[in-house]
């Protein structure tokens, strides 16, 4: 017993399979991640290095360039660029897109460690860190005030915006940008320096001397037991101020005799600006494989939230939300994908003239591409431009089964055939001719599998959603379309008035058709000449091609 006779004999069992298919698609749909274009995650390795007070030139010189020496030796690197500036020196590796991320940051620690004994002996150690692909912004909200300084708007952006914020789910962490933290900072007089011997070593080996909150252990009594704690930590501007630098031949020197401590920003080299107005950004990361547009969503909704808790004088903005984008692409693929089906539809109606026939194509075509989506999730891939376009194309190929079960069968019909035994006869009279051209059209799509580099990693979700969407249609078209055809097909004594105005025409194509079959038939040596001749062409339009 076949397939398709098990389908017509228990029909309730082909409605079952293809309901789980739906389900299955359905959950699968519901986990998966909404990106612009397939997660592809080229192997960078980032090595950064500070060195406070060197100028550009001493950090290329000495901190980059051994650097770069000693990690050029590993094998699969395929661009190796640095950046020198003031203070820090930043390489970046990038590896063939085949080489595997742990390996490859392994190799560059294991260099790295070999080039420290070269570097400067007050350089702090480097960093090697992996770059994740998708740890990029996708949405920015600036936040300014006109009468708060950069040090009061961080301390509002960390406790009120990224504390609401870092919960939403699938985000990663939540950075701000432009932040000024709150550091003393000590200005040193040059002058009265050299007058006292002094150099801003000393200030700076007298901080790290005294201000140390070191463990001081215990006291134990018979019944009590009892931790020191030695109180070494400067807290404000006057401790600052009085610390001593010097003290020799009685004589002391304090900070406040070379200089003078404030309290300030930890960094005042930079500054964010919007339109020319200090502020302070708060970014959201997302995780990898997270879904941007519900967590853009999310987001707004909580914004709104804190908005009605927040000072007057604050103003809230989007810098850039790049969900626009994807939003805009997908609804533009899914424009395309219900035009697609549209036209399915129109043109099944236009040919077979009887909305019982067509009513089965439409039913299939959805079952396909709705089990595609668990294709996706269990390929750990994500909603995207490039596979929604699999779905656009895979609506062309997954009604081919079902059409060509559901004519031999409505064939038979017409034939004055009992539409059981049609549905039996005519499912299995096509059964392997649906079988091989679902092997052939899977076997054109899946050897992207095997496509190497970046241009494999992109395709490879659009060639397993084709081929994941044509092998469950000609599942469904073997189960699905002979049940509900040997139900809905009926053999019609009259036809509607459209298919008597239309049959006409399709009269006449049938007749060409024969006229030119029977003529060629009768020339078959014109069908080499047709090959040679194409084989030819295609030859030279690949010379022609450049490549």
């Amino acid at each position: 017993m076949s397939l398709s006779s098990l389908s017509i004999r228990r029909p309730v069992l082909a409605i079952v399979m293809s309901v789980t298919i739906v389900v299955f698609g359905v959950i699968g749909y519901t986990f998966l991640g909404v990106r612009e274009y397939p997660s592809v995650d080229p192997p960078i390795i980032t090595v950064s290095t500070v060195y406070t007070g060197a100028n550009a030139d001493v950090i290329e010189s000495q901190i980059t360039e051994p650097l770069e020496e000693s990690i050029n030796g590993i094998a699969g690197i395929r661009t190796l660029s640095s950046v020198s500036r003031d203070g820090r020196s930043t390489i970046t590796v990038e590896f063939d897109i085949d080489v595997d991320l742990e390996a490859a940051a392994n190799d560059v620690r294991d260099r790295v460690s070999r080039a420290i004994r070269s570097l400067p002996p007050d350089v702090e150690n480097p960093i090697v860190s992996k770059a994740d692909a998708d740890a990029f912004p996708i949405v920015f909200l600036n936040v300014q005030s006109d009468t708060r300084n950069l040090l009061e708007l961080t301390e509002l952006a960390n406790n009120i915006f990224k504390e609401r914020l870092q919960t939403i789910p699938g985000v990663s962490e939540v950075r701000i940008w432009g932040e000024k933290k709150y550091s003393m900072r000590i200005w040193l007089d040059p002058a009265k320096l050299a007058a006292y011997q002094l150099t801003p070593i000393d200030v700076q080996n007298a901080l790290s001397r005294e201000n140390v909150e070191l463990p001081s252990g215990i006291v134990e009594g018979n019944t009590t037991e009892l931790s020191i704690r030695t109180i070494g930590r400067l807290t404000d501007v006057e401790e600052f101020n009085n610390l001593i630098v010097k003290e020799a031949s009685g004589s002391i020197v304090r900070v406040r005799d070379v200089g003078y401590a404030v309290l300030g920003a930890e960094n005042e080299r930079t500054i964010l600006k919007r339109d020319g107005i200090p502020m302070v950004g708060v970014v959201l990361v997302a995780q990898a494989g997270a879904n941007n547009i519900a967590i853009t969503d999310e987001f707004y909704k909580r914004l709104e939230q804190i908005k009605k808790n927040l000072p007057g004088d604050i103003k809230t903005g989007i810098g850039f939300d790049v969900t626009t984008y994807i939003k805009d692409s997908i609804d533009e693929v899914l424009q395309t994908i219900f035009i697609a089906f549209g036209l399915v539809v129109l043109i099944i109606f236009l040919f077979l003239r009887d909305w019982r026939t067509t009513i089965i194509p439409v039913i299939a075509i959805p079952i396909s591409l709705i089990g595609a989506f668990f294709v996706m999730y269990i390929a750990d891939f994500s909603i995207n431009v490039l596979t929604l376009l699999g779905i656009v194309l895979a609506i062309g190929l997954v009604v081919d089964d079902a059409i060509v079960v559901l004519e031999n069968i409505y064939k038979k019909i017409e034939d004055k055939m009992h539409p059981v035994e049609a549905g039996k006869r005519g499912s299995a009279e096509i059964f392997f001719a649906v079988v091989s051209t679902t092997i052939a059209l899977a076997s054109v799509f899946l050897p992207v599998i095997f496509l190497s580099g970046l241009t494999g990693r992109l395709f490879r979700e659009f060639g397993i959603v084709i081929a994941g969407s044509v092998i469950i249609s000609s599942f469904v078209a073997l189960t699905l379309t002979p049940m509900l055809s040997t139900r809905i097909l009926k053999r019609r004594e009259t036809h509607n008035w459209f298919y008597n105005k239309t049959e006409p025409i399709f009269v006449k194509i049938n007749n060409t058709y024969r006229s030119h079959l029977e003529w060629f038939m009768s020339r078959r040596w014109i069908a080499f000449l047709v090959i040679g001749f194409s084989i030819l062409l295609i030859y030279l339009f690949v010379s022609a091609i450049p490549s």
